[in-house]
């Protein structure tokens, strides 16, 4: 359970000592491939926890993020009142693997996501600055919190138009400029290619979800590109039927909302965001374990947040559970791999069923006696 934290420790060690070529701050696990932000907030607990050398203190401070992030993601779903209570207890008690990610392997991906909640949370509150402001910052603990990028991109555009939203994504790249500053100034050709690197390879022994295939199609570009090819067009779809409910096309958008013919009807914040993010999971090239708390939280959501007969609730419990399992299989199996991609299928198919726009109402002709209509009125 030692092994992640230690490199950790290690590679902002290196900065600690005044190093401040990204290049040259590394581990036992490898070179440093995480944004500034990472760094910053792992030398906080560097200090904290006694140059990283007392672990059951740093599992106290996970333990309270935690606490911590569940308070952030009640508060969303209580915002959307759309999740039986029930379901928390799943939430809460039934995964062994996201207590493992938090409490026990120390993992950087639930900094990143306790940090994307409390912005999803400032959304909600209409207050978009500080929200991207907070949406930059998980951006530059881990990148994974990109792939509700598309998602946050598509509401500011819906709610300020192009021009109201710039100022916006300037806040998200200003952050990542100062907080990258003391390495760009150093090497900012190093800082970028190890921080944002994005044609990373995986290994194969971890992967959770593409255990099925042979391991020279996991390495195979052609496949990394079909899968972009797949995540981009499931953005589009979502773009231009799910997530875009006002008659006019999706180049509206561009627009100003004051002149727009048709203005968008209220539109779930919580739901763009997290498809959104879905989406990318189902088409990432390779999931670890640790990824698991990418998208755990949001699956209640996704599940409920349509039209929910009373007898279709054990499906989607049982859906939770064989989830659960896939990702309590160590290591993965053929068979668990396939499972995963298969429940993600069903939660797919239920987004874009279940959120389909409901069917224009049918005028009925104009009655050709209005006299004899007319009559019986009176």
């Amino acid at each position: 359970t030692e092994i992640d934290w230690k490199a950790y420790m290690q590679e902002v060690e290196g900065f600690a000592n005044g190093t401040l070529d990204y290049t040259q701050l590394k581990g036992d696990t490898g070179p440093l491939v995480y944004p500034a932000g990472f760094v910053y907030i792992f030398l906080g607990l560097y200090y904290a926890t006694g140059r990283g050398a007392d672990i059951r203190l740093a599992q106290y401070l996970f333990a309270g993020l935690y606490l911590l992030n569940l308070l952030l993601v009640f508060r969303i779903y209580c915002r959307t009142n759309k999740v039986p209570p029930y379901v928390f207890f799943f939430m809460c008690c039934a995964s062994y693997r996201i207590h493992s990610i938090f409490v026990l392997r120390l993992f950087n991906d639930p900094v990143a996501m306790a940090i994307l909640f409390l912005a999803i949370n400032l959304f909600l509150e209409e207050r978009w600055s500080w929200g991207c402001l907070l949406f930059s910052l998980a951006v530059s603990v881990k990148m994974n919190i990109l792939l509700f990028a598309p998602g946050l991109l598509f509401l500011l555009l819906q709610r300020f138009g192009l021009l109201g939203c710039i100022p916006k994504l300037c806040i998200c790249a200003l952050l990542q400029v100062i907080l990258g500053l003391p390495f760009l100034l150093v090497n900012p050709v190093g800082y970028l290619t190890r921080s944002f690197d994005l044609g990373r390879q995986f290994q194969f022994k971890w992967t959770v979800n593409w255990r099925f295939l042979p391991e020279e199609v996991f390495q195979n570009r052609a496949f990394h590109a079909a899968l972009l090819l797949t995540h981009l067009a499931g953005l589009g779809l979502f773009a231009l039927h799910r997530w875009h409910r006002s008659k006019e096309s999706i180049l509206a958008l561009l627009k100003d909302p004051a002149e727009r013919k048709h203005p968008s009807p209220p539109l779930t914040i919580v739901f763009v965001l997290f498809s959104s993010n879905f989406l990318g999971v189902c088409c990432s090239r390779s999931l670890h374990y640790q990824f698991y708390v990418w998208y755990f939280h949001t699956l209640p959501y996704l599940l409920w947040c349509t039209p929910t007969a009373k007898l279709a609730h054990m499906p989607k419990v049982l859906l939770l559970g064989v989830i659960e399992l896939c990702w309590n299989t160590y290591p993965s199996t053929v068979c668990s791999s396939l499972s995963l991609h298969i429940c993600h299928g069903l939660v797919l198919l239920q987004l874009w069923y279940g959120t389909a726009p409901p069917p224009a109402p049918h005028t009925p002709p104009p009655s050709r006696r209005p006299a004899a209509i007319s009559k019986k009125a009176q």
